[in-house]
């Protein structure tokens, strides 16, 4: 039985469905128009290297990883400075007060 139905769906196969037209399959090429060939990949990124296999050390000043609230704490606290010093002097220099002692404030003549 199991022969009998072979047969029959090689038979089929054969007369109903027409020969195999892929690319790797034995026989002629079809003759009909080239399909075009698909667009080129865009280009690949380097490979991703490990700042560990770096010889020379990381310039860390050109890195963005500054924390914004970092830089303006510390200006606020040179801003202050800046104050503190003007107002030193400007006592010392009108009302003959010297704030150094008391404050600890340093003015540059």
């Amino acid at each position: 039985m199991h022969d009998l139905i072979r047969a029959l769906a090689a038979w089929a196969r054969l007369t109903l469905l027409p020969g195999a037209r892929g690319r790797h399959r034995g026989g002629p090429a079809p003759a009909g128009p080239r399909r075009a060939r698909p667009p080129a990949s865009p280009p690949r990124l380097p490979a991703a290297r490990s700042p560990y296999g770096i010889d020379g050390p990381l310039d860390g000043s050109a890195s963005a990883l500054v924390r914004p609230y970092l830089v303006a704490y510390e200006q606020g606290e040179e801003r202050t400075r800046q104050r503190q010093r003007r107002l030193a002097l400007v006592l010392a220099a009108d009302f003959g007060v010297d704030l150094d002692a008391a404050y600890g404030v340093g003015v540059a003549w």
